[in-house]
């Protein structure tokens, strides 16, 4: 049967109109991408505790909420990710070192496994990627076990499942990224491209022989000069994983105020960048910046960070970007069976080791700082320093000096009788470095502490140990911070031209955090670690009191 001239035309009308139609639908309809974003996870496969947040019921006043661990982590992203049609799992950076022991006793491949198991797929890299160095992170990245705590638990380890980038360090000698510089995810013929760096700055503030060889370039130099090639594969929607940060003045997913670098560094991003997920800080925020939507999650897996990406079909860019700030809650969300079998399995073997009884302490010992700087658990880090060295071989110490960065946690009272365990302390000092009992003049000395404010950030005050003090001005300008006459040892001025053994740690005397005068030091002696110091200390020091904040002293 033939249809007739009028019916063929009708039939081809009704084609178009569908076609039409499906044309139209996707453009109303964008394509939506969901992404869940971490940061600063430091090896915290237990739950550190939890996070404080205003108060819902008094916005005034902070409460604390339970948070944070693996467990919770992977059900809450299982749960986010089925959810969604199209998701990515990515990450900014510093998911390892500093590490508890329960992943810093087997080279924190703990950590990489159980992120590779709940799925994480991207990741930048911050400065403790850097910790043990550039060859130990590309193990990290590839598997083998070639070092010296690897392959201790379980099994060979294969490596991270997941990504990790860095377009902006290169290699000195060839110009090459140690890890690519993005990596792209492609939807329903649409693709999204994520650049992942690590800060600039990470030469400062990691052990400098680790990071021999390889140059950190500018941040938002290095995404512009890629914009160009992406587009030329026909790449719009660009998001940045940036192990870089600010510092907000709202709650956990707000941002009336923020300051600090990466306010800058967004400005300076070419407009194609819509997103940009940022870490290092320690802070929670959720903030338009520029035109561009900025977060943070928190640290130790306290939040997920959950970003809903609209991208037009047409010009294949993203057109809307909304987050929210997910508290990981372990009174929400299930422990996952597969993140508590491993953490079983790797407790099993570290138990023992986690669970030793060291020492007492009367209260917990903080971090935080007085006005002057000076913190009341660093006085009794640097007390067992000296301890540890007043009677080396080659000329005792007689000052130690410790840095505030490698002050990891509170040393909290957690059992009534105030008993404090090898886990304990070494979550306060992870890093495992060693002592080292060097020789700097009272000229030096001085030096040293002019040090705290030349080329930082911030003021980064060395603890000190008993007997020595000094007095600085916040009205001086840096260089003049401190008058050499205030500085004591044992109540008597220090001689410019006399000689001192002082102990610090491997990271200080290899002119970490901008303390360059340590490379000038003579007769330098390496001594135990520094966590081990501390509970030699703690074993025969009876009843921990805090120190008083007596030592240094901040001028009016």
């Amino acid at each position: 049967m033939k249809l007739a001239p009028s019916l063929l035309v009708l039939g081809g009308l009704a084609t178009a109109l569908s076609t039409t139609t499906i044309a139209t639908a996707a453009d109303l309809h964008p394509l939506e991408v969901k992404l869940l974003a971490i940061n600063d996870f430091h090896g915290n496969l237990k739950s550190p505790g939890g996070i404080k947040i205003k108060d819902p019921a008094d916005p005034t006043k902070t409460i604390s909420v339970p948070a944070g661990g693996s467990e919770a982590m992977a059900t809450l992203v299982k749960e986010k990710r089925a959810s969604a049609k199209h998701s990515v799992f990515v990450a900014a950076g510093d998911l390892i070192g500093a590490s508890p022991l329960l992943s810093a006793l087997f080279a924190d491949e703990p950590t990489i496994e159980s992120l590779s198991a709940m799925g994480l797929e991207v990741s930048a890299v911050g400065n403790h990627e850097f910790d043990k160095g550039v060859t130990e992170l590309l193990r990290k990245q590839n598997g083998g076990c070639q070092s010296d705590k690897a392959c201790l638990a379980l099994h060979p380890f294969v490596g991270a499942k997941f990504k990790y980038l860095a377009a902006s360090t290169t290699y000195k000698d060839s110009g090459k990224t140690i890890f690519p510089a993005y990596e792209i995810k492609t939807f329903e013929g649409i693709s999204i491209a994520f650049v992942g760096l690590a800060l600039k700055g990470t030469p400062d503030i990691v052990l400098p022989s680790g990071v021999a060889g390889v140059e950190f370039h500018d941040e938002a130099a290095t995404v512009n000069a890629l914009i160009p090639e992406l587009k030329a594969k026909g790449i719009e929607s660009v998001v940045v994983l940036i192990h870089e940060g600010g510092f907000p003045t709202g709650d956990y997913d707000e941002c009336p105020g923020i300051s600090g670098p990466i306010v800058d560094i967004v400005k300076k991003l070419d407009p194609a960048v819509k997103v940009v997920v940022s870490g290092h800080t320690h802070k929670a925020y959720n903030c338009a910046i520029d035109g561009k939507l900025v977060t943070s999650g928190d640290k130790f897996g306290t939040i997920v960070t959950d970003i809903d990406l609209k991208i037009d079909h047409q010009t294949r860019q993203i057109v809307e970007a909304k987050a929210h700030n997910v508290i990981v809650r372990t009174d929400t969300y299930a422990k996952d069976p597969e993140q508590t079998a491993l953490i079983a399995a790797y407790e099993k073997v570290a138990g023992p080791l986690i669970e030793r009884p060291v020492g007492k302490i009367a209260a917990t010992l903080p971090k935080a700082e007085a006005p002057s700087g000076e913190i009341a658990l660093g006085d009794l880090i640097a007390d067992a320093q000296l301890a540890a060295t007043k009677a080396a071989d080659k000329g005792a110490a007689v000052i130690a000096v410790t840095n505030p960065g490698g002050i990891r946690a509170d040393l909290v009272k957690k059992r009534e009788d105030g008993t404090v365990t090898y886990g304990d302390i070494f979550a306060v000092q992870p890093f495992s470095n060693n002592l080292v009992t060097l020789t700097l003049t009272g000229e030096e000395l001085d030096t040293m502490l002019e040090q705290q404010w030349l080329n930082q950030p911030k003021p980064r005050i060395l603890q000190i140990s008993k007997g020595f003090s000094y007095t600085w001005s916040e009205a001086k300008p840096a260089g003049e911070k401190v008058d050499i006459a205030s500085i004591t040892l044992d109540g008597k001025p220090i001689d410019p031209k006399a000689s001192y053994r002082v102990t610090v740690n491997n990271f200080l005397a290899d002119g970490g955090d901008g303390f360059k005068v340590f490379r000038k030091a003579k007769d330098q002696l390496p001594g135990i670690f520094d966590v081990d110091a501390l509970e030699d200390y703690l074993k025969t020091a009876g009843l921990i009191e805090a120190p008083k904040l007596d030592r240094i002293v901040k001028a009016p």
